[in-house]
């Protein structure tokens, strides 16, 4: 007892401490039970005022709709009982009477028939006219059904006529209630209480469609109002009666399958405007409107799994025959135009009970081929833009025409705005205009993604990559082919630079762009970035790069125009006038390199001299040259000095010591070891580091020397050297079988 005293001891306690846990949750959800009971109240306040103006609006429909049921029933009446009076009125034989029904109401002369076949015919059946209209009556069952069978061709010939418009018409209510969603969607997102005046909902149910629509004010025809279906109504009772439903039931199938198969066979040049394809949309609308209106109004006519299987067959060729067509459309306002006739499409049918996924994926390719179309339109927009700009600063007048540049194109430069009026903007004027035209090509990319039941990530997902690829490839290409023009000089290569870098720091304006459009934020883990950055850096560096040949055309046009005379006495003591006109030209050129940033415009200096340098050193060891002589040494001495004070001047800002002028050291200790003669020293000291002459090359200074040495024979320096000091003759000679040695010396080394 002491244990159990205890244990329940224990069980009090836990019990107690688990009172104790959910008290405090207990208490919570009393007081949410009551702010929620304050919130039900006023709830139901609101439930209860709307129905009682949803009443009211609709009292005026329940008493027309009552109306109408009690015209209905009158006229019921009144038809019933002008067809018991027609029964009771004396005169014709039976035979005749039953005559004249097969031809207005075969259903009720057949049931006329059974009547006589089993009730009146057998009491009189001793009687011959009894026998003949026994004999009769099969042969009316079947004028009675071919006449039937032929009321119902003329019935198909009938909606096969009519399909168009019917589906003209199911498509168009499928629009209006579209519109009306939107709209009430629209005016919820506003916050705005107020009903919409300019539409009315109106909720009807009808034999054209089963589901509930919204339409506007204005009369709308339906399926009955343009198609009499009595006749297929008839014969499906007719043949029922006679046994035969079976055979009525095979016979209709078969023909609506080839109506099918001629419904979705398109016209040729259906793909050239949107009428076409709209035509070909109403008729197949309306093939299965009428299909599901047989399958509510008829008991086993047509089923749900033979709509359904027309359906499957119907959207392949549907597929396939889009697929064909739309390939074959080149703009893009078409495409659009197709796309939202294929939305209506497959929301009409799908308010039919039919399933259209696979229209919804098809609108994907086509998605793609209007991405392709747009590129294309968009290409020829920037190669436009790119042949009318004038690569030049754009100016600006007044701070109206500034605010007007900086309006289309977010430009800020505190520098600039300090500046007073008038000023020029860096960039040209195509910079503003690429950068609406990128928005432009948004939005249009935008409105194919519109309808199309995504969520809001996705189409922010399509607009990026589209986006991406008009700057990766459309505005990437046009960029590289304006580059490669040969037209475009060095200025505009200059300005396509300086272009490129503003365009490259707006990309992060179009990334808020499309935020704003679509309200994903750029944080999303799966959010696509833009590839901007990328495309200018990679159109500035062929840019940079075409910027660097040109300039080595442009010093290989001047080194063209050099004329040595390579077997002078003595130098004039000029420079050479086409090394002075070369290097005003780089002179003039690096002084519009001042707006290019410093690397770039350093780099192309360097790559200007080296290339010079090269140049030079090539024209001495052209191997068509076969004599030089000591004066056109000290000419061509003369014109690399005038090269290294180019490079002592500092053309670019920005190179450290005597950077620029390392670029003809080469020839500067090439010239010095020809002008000095210092062949012992260069010879001592070879191989050494601290050589005078370390750039100098054993098989240079040979090719050189060779070209002075063949001189001797045709009266030149070295002629007075065999003449009157053939010792130094001999030391040349020495100094040419040392260099070969060094030479072959390396080449064995190597």
């Amino acid at each position: 007892m002491e244990k159990l005293d205890a244990r329940i001891r224990n069980h009090d306690r836990e019990i107690e401490k688990m009172c104790n846990f959910h008290h405090q949750g207990f208490v919570d959800a009393i007081t949410e039970l009551l702010k929620v009971r304050a919130d039900a109240e006023k709830l139901m306040g609101q439930v209860t005022d709307t129905n009682r103006r949803l009443q009211d609006a609709g009292r005026e429909v329940t008493a027309q709709t009552e109306e109408v049921i009690r015209c209905r029933i009158q006229q019921r009446n009144m038809a019933t009982t002008v067809e018991k009076l027609q029964l009771c009125i004396p005169g014709k034989p039976r035979k005749v009477k039953v005559s004249e029904g097969s031809f207005c109401r075969y259903y009720a002369a057949l049931k006329t028939m059974e009547q006589l076949e089993n009730i009146y015919i057998p009491r009189v059946s001793q009687y011959r006219f009894c026998q003949i209209m026994a004999e009769t009556l099969p042969k009316l069952r079947e004028e009675i059904k071919e006449i039937s069978m032929s009321d119902l061709k003329d019935f198909l010939e009938s909606i096969r006529k009519h399909s168009d418009k019917i589906g003209e018409t199911a498509m168009r209510q499928a629009q209006q209630h579209r519109t009306f969603i939107s709209a009430v969607q629209k005016q919820a997102s506003l916050g705005c209480a107020k009903p919409l005046n300019h539409l009315i909902l109106k909720k009807k149910k009808n034999k054209l469609d089963t589901m509930n629509v919204f339409v506007f004010p204005v009369q709308v025809l339906t399926a009955q109002d343009l198609v009499d279906f009595s006749p297929v109504y008839r014969c499906l009772h007719i043949y029922t009666v006679l046994g035969d439903r079976e055979t009525f039931e095979n016979y209709y199938r078969k023909q609506r399958k080839k109506q099918a198969r001629l419904v979705l066979q398109p016209q040729s040049n259906m793909h050239e405007t949107v009428e076409g394809y709209r035509k070909y949309f109403n008729q197949i609308v309306g093939f299965f409107v009428v299909e599901d209106h047989i399958l509510h109004a008829t008991q086993g006519l047509v089923t749900r799994a033979f709509t359904d299987e027309l359906w499957n067959m119907a959207l392949s060729k549907i597929i396939a025959v889009l697929r064909t067509h739309s390939s074959y459309c080149n703009d893009p306002d078409l495409v659009l135009e197709l796309k939202n006739l294929i939305v209506i499409f497959a929301d009409t049918l799908q308010g039919y009970g039919f399933s259209v996924n696979r229209l919804f994926d098809l609108l994907f390719e086509i998605r793609d081929q209007y991405n392709e179309t747009l590129l294309k339109k968009w290409a020829l927009v920037f190669r436009e833009i790119f042949e009318e700009d004038n690569y030049s600063p754009i100016p600006v007048e007044t701070e109206e025409e500034y605010k007007s540049v900086i309006s289309r194109f977010p430009f800020h430069d505190a520098e600039i705005e300090k500046q007073p009026f008038p000023k020029k903007l860096p960039m040209s004027q195509s910079v503003p205009q690429i950068y609406i035209q990128v928005k432009e090509f948004i939005y249009a990319s935008l409105k194919f993604s519109e309808s199309l039941h995504r969520s809001s990530t996705e189409i922010d997902d399509m607009l990026r990559k589209s986006t991406n690829l008009l700057l990766t490839r459309t505005l990437s290409g046009c960029l590289q082919n304006l580059i490669k023009k040969p037209h475009i000089g060095l200025t505009e290569l200059v300005q396509i630079i300086i272009n490129t870098t503003h365009l490259e720091q707006a990309c992060k304006y179009l990334e808020d762009f499309i935020t704003n459009i679509t309200n994903v934020s750029p944080e999303t883990v799966h959010t696509t970035r833009l590839y901007g950055l990328s495309t200018f850096k990679d159109a500035r560096h062929a840019a940079e790069g075409e910027i660097y040949t040109k300039l080595n055309q442009k010093i290989d046009e001047f080194i063209q125009l050099a004329d040595y005379e390579w077997n002078i006495g003595e130098s004039d003591g000029r420079a050479s006038g086409y090394l002075m006109d070369l290097i005003n030209f780089l002179r003039s050129t690096f002084q519009v390199f001042t707006h290019l940033p410093g690397k770039v415009a350093q780099t192309a200096c360097m790559s200007a001299c080296k290339h010079l340098a090269t140049s030079l050193m090539q024209m001495l060891l052209d191997t068509e040259l076969k004599q030089i002589s000591m004066g056109a040494i000290q000419q061509f001495n003369l014109d690399v000095i005038q090269c290294e004070l180019f490079a002592s001047s500092e053309p670019v800002p920005g190179f450290q010591g005597d950077t620029l002028q390392l670029a003809f050291i080469d020839l500067r200790q090439l010239l010095d070891l020809f002008m000095v003669w210092d062949w012992s020293t260069y010879l001592a000291d070879y191989g050494q580091p601290t050589s005078k002459y370390l750039r100098v090359n054993p098989s240079t200074a040979l090719a050189l020397l060779e070209k002075m040495k063949d001189t001797s024979k045709k009266n030149n320096i070295f002629s007075q050297f065999r003449k009157n000091d053939r010792d130094k003759q001999k030391l040349i000679e020495t100094v040419v079988k040392q260099l070969r040695s060094l030479v072959n010396g390396m080449s064995q080394h190597s």
